[in-house]
């Protein structure tokens, strides 16, 4: 299987050698394309990225091609992780990747080029890989910068407070598929993965989802299958992430996330995480996090019809060039840089900070006269808590025609307008007063609520938007929580508290703007739909959904609220 290896000369002083076998414990050969400066004095040090869409593409949708790293001084390698591109062996995803990406630094170190260091970068999965390989503690490995990945995979990659991701998981499912079945040479399998990513939103119709024929064939690998199934955090998802290992970090780390990317929660769990949990004051002192203004592709100044400005086109890869100079050369050039760095959306400015916001220093009380539904109701939002025995607001939750995500249902993500979903009855609506100046929100907001629902298994939705002077409704971020996650013993037509968090962002209101809390029972496809019923929802079509009627209490003895991190 072991491809001939050529050697090209790129120009501009690197050259290229394809197809590098590095032969594993297990006897499975993996391969790796090699860039190299032509004018060196001696050995240098070698970044690595590992990767499963094909070493060739080196995640060249969001960073410089390879040959600019090398250009700069670097050995830089691009591997295909086991079972893709041209590697060995068979992919299952995560489960093999910290012991190969330790093998591959170990064998990287003796090669006659390399003096010894290693860094690692990339992105998604390829951020993954160098999480993984860092727990290993490879000698040599002296720091990565894994952007928009996770150290929990079932909080911060699949599923949310209990809910699946349901688009990006199916999707990115059936796009890792396509390949394994390309590999197996099964023809009926490969067409029918190939018309589903013809059609992708379409799949998110798909039930019971557990059962899509796409990811069902007989010969395929079964991990999608997996993901759907292990619908709880334990043993499964630890033995292939950082939740039990987090203190075998002790390297420096640049953590790269993106206010509207898909792994969002992931990123900042895991800077928070490995800057409280990692294994060494070395490393817990030099966690890094840098959140732009970006969904998971690509990384600029423009979602949609939203312009965030000149600054939000941050040159990603001089500061990542800076970063390996500062670990891998002893330059020192990092030493500056602010431990957190992230661009305040709607002000479009970058700012700085020590650490991340952990309290809420705004809490704002949800009101209305008993008809909050839609954007026409009477629901506001005021830092005045409830003092006497407000009517609750009554919500009709159908989970055959669900509140559709911010994006639509291809759950595009971004900073979409919502001002005509929120005309809906199917939601509640709060909104502040027009804000006098500007109030920037900067950390991790969460709701509690005082919820009951006629249905024994349910879920909540809190979304934020900006309303702007003209009606417009630009999303900020959400959250979701469900029953069965929250609660060990959950009763219907009872008051629960619901309290969980939305996702983190930075956002600046201007004057005159006002907030707006959203409040529904599903966002799909985002999320995948609660059934309302015991029949779990990867195995739920027409036949198990019921409706259910959510109250949700805002008076003196059973308040709700949204809580803000606000800094000046």
């Amino acid at each position: 299987m072991t491809e001939p290896t050529k050697i090209i000369d790129l120009g501009n002083g690197v050259t290229l050698r394809r197809s590098i076998p590095c032969v594993l414990s297990d006897g499975v050969t993996l391969l790796s394309d090699h860039y190299a400066p032509t004018n060196t004095s001696g050995p240098l040090p070698t970044i690595l990225m590992r990767q499963p869409y094909g070493r060739d593409i080196a995640s060249t949708v969001v960073y410089a091609h390879p040959a600019w790293f090398a250009s700069h001084g670097y050995n830089v390698v691009i591997q295909d992780v086991r079972g893709r591109g041209g590697s060995e062996g068979v992919f299952y995803p995560f489960l093999h990747e910290k012991q190969d990406g330790a093998e591959t630094i170990a064998w990287l170190r003796t090669l006659p080029e390399s003096n010894g260091k290693v860094g690692m970068y990339g992105f998604s999965y390829q951020g993954m890989t160098q999480l993984l390989a860092a727990a290993a503690q490879p000698e040599g490995l002296l720091c990565i910068s894994p952007a928009m990945a996770a150290t929990d995979l079932f909080h911060g990659w699949f599923y949310n407070n209990g809910a699946l991701r349901l688009a990006s998981t199916l999707g990115w499912g059936l796009q890792m598929l396509k390949e394994d079945a390309r590999r197996l040479n099964l023809r009926e399998a490969s067409e029918r993965l190939e018309r589903a990513w013809a059609n992708l939103p379409a799949q998110f119709l798909e039930t019971p989802y557990a059962a899509h024929p796409a990811i069902k064939a007989n010969a395929l690998s079964k991990y999608v299958v997996d993901w759907i199934e292990h619908n709880a955090p334990g043993e499964f998802w630890s033995r292939m992430d950082l939740t039990t290992s987090l203190d075998k970090i002790t390297i420096p780390a640049l953590h790269v996330s993106g206010w509207y990317d898909t792994y969002l929660n992931g990123t900042i769990a895991g800077f928070r995480a490995l800057t409280d949990q990692a294994g060494t004051d070395h490393a817990r002192d030099n966690q890094y996090l840098l959140a732009g203004p970006w969904v998971h592709i690509p990384w600029g100044n423009r979602i949609g019809t939203q312009n965030f400005g000149p600054e939000a086109l941050l040159d990603t890869d001089d500061l990542l060039l800076r970063w390996f100079n500062h670990w891998l050369k002893d330059s020192g050039e990092f030493a500056a840089e602010p431990k957190i760095k992230h661009f305040a959306l709607n002000e479009n400015k970058w700012h700085h900070a020590k650490e991340w916001p952990t309290e809420s220093t705004l809490t704002l009380s949800l009101h209305s006269e008993g008809r909050s539904n839609s954007s026409k109701g009477n629901g506001t939002l005021s830092a005045e808590a409830p003092t006497s025995d407000e009517p609750s607001d009554i919500l009709s939750v159908d989970p055959e025609v669900p509140v559709i995500a911010p994006g639509g249902i291809a759950s595009a993500s971004g900073c979409v307008n919502q001002a005509a979903a929120q005309q809906g009855n199917n939601v509640l609506v709060y909104t502040s007063a027009p804000f006098d100046a500007p109030l920037h929100l900067f950390g991790t907001p969460s709701v509690t609520l005082h919820a009951s629902t006629s249905a024994p298994h349910a879920d909540l939705v809190a979304k934020l938007t900006c309303v702007r002077p003209n009606g417009d409704a630009d999303f900020i971020c959400i959250g979701i929580a469900r029953s069965s996650h929250l609660f060990a013993d959950y009763t219907p037509d009872t008051p629960h508290q619901w309290h969980f968090d939305l996702e983190p962002t930075s956002w600046v209101f201007a004057p005159g703007e006002r907030l707006r809390l959203e409040i529904s029972g599903n966002s799909y496809p985002l999320y995948d739909r609660n059934p309302h019923t015991s029949i779990k929802p990867a195995q739920a079509d027409s036949w198990h959904w019921k409706r259910s009627t959510h109250i949700l209490h805002h008076n003196a003895a059973l308040p709700s609220a949204l809580h803000l991190p606000i800094v000046s």
